[in-house]
């Protein structure tokens, strides 16, 4: 297993896209920090970044890069390995490709320009929504044998929880603003790892005042430690429940 996933790391590192994936978050990343005074504005453009870039890229590249191994899995097939070990080989070494990029062309300017408790929680968000969209990536492929149908339920998967998911709670908030559902909206946040991510983020830079009555019914519950928990445990279950769905499906397909 260990070989496999070094195979693995070793071909999506010497990958022209996962190098320019690198390039391009350092350079976001360095000139956000060089064109602002304040660290907090260079953090806030990062954290866009995380929220909308970081999903897309790992989304995408991870779907297209299983579609374009299935020669080399249907090898793997061949051999005496089970199948679980394979498809575990798969996504350890794609998600450590992928982390790996996000922490070079990221990672090292956060800890530089804000080694402090933003800057690490910000790392570590991007690090486990570069985990969740390669889980989910992995789900979205096992779906179909057809690569473009596959791609495209990637792309709707990444527009769905980036811009349609808020759109909808917008649109809940306003429907039923007479009635008290603020309460109702943390369990909603829930089912949205980006806004988990966001939230948590936004809530560290302490500008939840900017979110209104919701914001601060945010902060009581995810401002707390057994908040922090719950986020990072949800944000960990957006990781394990798509990767073991689509091993059970892989398991059980006939290749």
């Amino acid at each position: 297993m260990n070989r496999i996933i070094k195979i693995i790391l070793l071909d999506i590192l010497k990958n022209k896209i996962v190098l320019a994936y690198t390039l391009i978050l350092a350079v976001l990343s360095w000139s956000s920090f060089a064109l602002e005074d304040n660290s907090a504005k260079g953090i806030l453009t990062i954290l866009n970044i995380i929220l909308f870039t970081v999903p897309l890229v790992s989304i995408l590249f991870s779907t297209i890069y299983l579609y374009n191994s299935s020669e080399f899995i249907e090898l793997l097939l061949s051999q005496p390995i089970k199948r679980r070990k394979i498809w575990l080989s798969l996504f350890f070494g794609l998600s450590l490709a992928m982390v790996l990029a996000f922490f070079v062309g990221a990672g090292i300017p956060l800890l530089i320009n804000s080694p402090d408790g933003v800057g690490l929680m910000m790392l570590i968000v991007g690090c486990l929504i570069s985990l969740v969209f390669v889980a989910l990536a992995f789900l979205s492929s096992i779906l179909t044998r057809d690569k473009a149908k596959g791609i495209g339920i990637a792309i709707m998967t990444w527009l769905y929880f980036a811009l349609l998911f808020d759109g909808i709670v917008l649109f809940l908030l306003f429907q039923f603003s007479d009635y008290p559902i603020e309460n109702a909206m943390v369990g909603v946040t829930a089912l949205s790892p980006i806004d988990l991510a966001r939230i948590q983020i936004l809530l560290h830079l302490d500008v939840s005042a900017m979110m209104g009555y919701t914001g601060a019914i945010f902060k009581d519950f995810f401002g707390t430690t057994i908040g922090l928990i719950v986020s990072f445990l949800l944000l960990c279950l957006w990781v394990i429940l798509p990767f073991f769905i689509s091993l059970r499906k892989f398991n059980r397909k006939d290749l």
